[in-house]
């Protein structure tokens, strides 16, 4: 049941924005949650129940400990959140019928005292609008880092551009995955 849903600035980044608020059974369940910004869709998958005991940072406090509403325990949820390094030209585009590589790193709202390890991500491109997707060679570079390789086709094979389509997972089996219609146009 949503107690509040006053905005969703804690998915846009902003920091202390976290204005949506969630009574949760006691039981654990798994979640589902979706948004869609900009064409981009992203869904979470997660697995949560109604906090023991708060685990909400002092300079970041839960919504009810704000307005004075509600006293009970409180936490951010454990979404996976996305951030993308094209690794682009200046105009914003890959080079046409080259290996382009673009780092995607998994991470978490800063309020999380204990963030789990994104643990895996697959990547899939589309040079046709979304009609077919074709898997991406992705690998681990670092903490919650990947590297995924595509190999761009010529320009008049991907006239809408490159779309990008991640799934990632974490060590505690919550998963993200976000469809970018898309990502960059080549030159």
């Amino acid at each position: 049941m949503v107690l509040a849903a006053a905005g969703m600035l804690a998915l846009s980044g902003c920091k202390g924005g976290d204005l949506v608020s969630y009574d949760l059974p006691a039981k654990s369940a798994r979640y589902t949650f979706e948004a869609k910004t900009n064409d981009v869709r992203t869904v979470w998958e997660y697995t949560s129940a109604k906090p023991a005991k708060g685990d909400a940072p002092e300079l970041s406090p839960c919504m009810g400990d704000v307005v004075g509403s509600n006293k009970e325990a409180c936490r951010p949820e454990p979404l996976i959140f996305l951030r993308y390094d094209f690794d682009l030209a200046l105009d914003n585009t890959a080079e046409a019928g080259e290996t382009h590589e673009i780092t995607v790193v998994g991470y978490y709202q800063e309020r999380i005292t204990t963030a789990p390890k994104v643990s895996s991500l697959k990547a899939e491109t589309t040079f046709d609008g979304g009609r077919t997707w074709r898997p991406a060679t992705t690998r681990a570079t670092g903490k919650s880092t990947f590297t995924t390789t595509i190999k761009n086709p010529r320009r008049d094979q991907a006239a809408k551009g490159v779309g990008l389509r991640i799934s990632a997972t974490d060590s505690e089996g919550n998963t993200v995955r976000q469809t970018l219609p898309t990502a960059y146009m080549l030159r």
